[in-house]
C-alpha cells in the first residue's frame, strides 16, 4: 500500500518506510543514552537524527517507562517548550512529533511550534474506564488540530489489537480525523511472549489499510529475552526492525538512526527483488 500524511501542508511519503528519531527531553527514560535535557544536547541530537536520514523527530518529556511516575502536566508542557523552541531552531523544516498522551499538550505543541505528529501512546491508563472512553477528549482534539495521529494498542494479542484498531479507526473516522497511523504497541499491556506472537504477526495489520509503526528500539522485550540491559540491545532491536520490515512496517521508531536506516535500505532492496 501507497501512504502519504498531510504535514502541515507537507506530504510525507511512505511508500519508503521513514525512520522517526527519538528525542528525549526527559531525566527518567528507560534508555539513558537517549536523555537530552540541556540545550547543547538537543541541538546535538536534533543535528544527529537528521544528519542520520530519519525524517521525522519525535519528542517526547514525559516518560511512559513502567512503573515510573509521569510528569505533570505542567512540567510536560515546561520541558516541550524548552526543546521545542531550541529543535525549531536548528531545524525549522523538520517533521515533528509529539509523544504525548494529554489533549491540551497536543493543542499547545501544534499551535506555539507547529508540530506536524501526535504521538498517542494514551499515557499511564489505569482508569475503570474502556481505553477508548479515556482517549476521547485525545481524539477530539487531533481531529480539531487536523494533524496526523498514532495510535497506539495496549491489547496483548494480534487479534485484540486488530479489533481495538479497527473500533478506535471508526471512532477517529465518525470525528473526521483523516491521517492515521497504527502501532502495535509493542512493551505496552503485553508479556515477553505476547510481544513476540504479535511481531510474528504483524503483517495481519495490513487487513486495516493503514501505515503501520513499530517501537520496539532497545525495549525490555529484547534485554529481557537476551538476559542484557538497554545499553546492549543494539542488536536486537536491528533483527527486529529488519522482521517489522519484511511484515509491512511503514515507520520506525528507533533510537539508532544510522542502523535503522541502514536497515531500509536493505530491507526495501530485498522486497522489491
Amino acid at each position: 500500500m501507497e501512504y502519504t500524511l498531510n504535514c502541515n501542508g507537507k506530504l510525507l511519503e511512505l511508500t519508503t518506510p521513514q525512520v522517526m528519531g527519538i528525542l528525549n527531553a526527559t531525566p527518567d527514560s528507560f534508555y539513558a543514552g537517549s536523555r537530552t535535557q540541556t540545550e547543547q544536547e538537543i541541538a546535538e541530537r536534533t543535528h544527529q537524527i537528521l544528519d542520520e536520514g530519519a525524517t521525522i523527530i519525535d519528542v517526547g518529556a514525559c516518560s511512559t517507562r513502567p512503573d515510573s511516575e509521569p510528569a505533570t502536566e505542567g512540567e510536560e508542557m515546561e520541558r516541550l517548550r524548552f526543546a521545542l523552541g531550541i529543535v525549531r531552531r536548528e531545524a525549522p523544516d523538520a517533521v515533528i512529533s509529539i509523544d504525548t498522551f494529554r489533549p491540551d499538550v497536543a493543542r499547545m505543541t501544534v499551535e506555539e511550534y507547529g508540530a506536524d505528529i501526535i504521538n498517542d501512546v494514551a499515557g499511564p491508563v489505569k482508569l475503570q474506564t474502556s481505553p477508548i472512553d479515556h482517549q476521547k477528549p485525545m481524539f477530539r482534539m487531533v481531529s480539531r488540530l487536523g494533524v496526523p495521529y498514532i495510535y497506539m494498542s495496549r491489547k496483548g494479542t494480534m487479534k485484540e489489537v486488530l479489533l481495538d484498531c479497527a473500533e478506535v479507526v471508526d471512532t477517529l473516522r465518525s470525528m473526521g480525523q483523516k491521517d492515521i497511523v497504527l502501532d502495535p504497541g509493542f512493551g505496552f499491556g503485553k508479556t515477553l511472549e505476547q510481544n513476540y506472537a504479535v511481531m510474528q504477526e504483524l503483517e495481519r495489520m495490513q487487513m486495516l489499510h493503514l501505515p503501520v509503526l513499530v517501537g520496539i528500539s532497545r525495549k525490555s522485550m529484547i534485554y529481557r529475552l537476551l538476559g542484557t540491559t538497554p545499553e546492549e540491545s543494539l542488536n536486537g532491536t536491528t533483527v527486529l526492525n529488519t522482521l517489522s520490515l519484511m511484515k509491512g512496517a511503514n515507520i520506525l521508531r528507533v533510537h539508532d538512526v544510522r542502523e535503522a536506516v541502514e536497515v531500509v535500505k536493505i530491507a526495501s532492496l530485498v522486497k522489491s527483488e
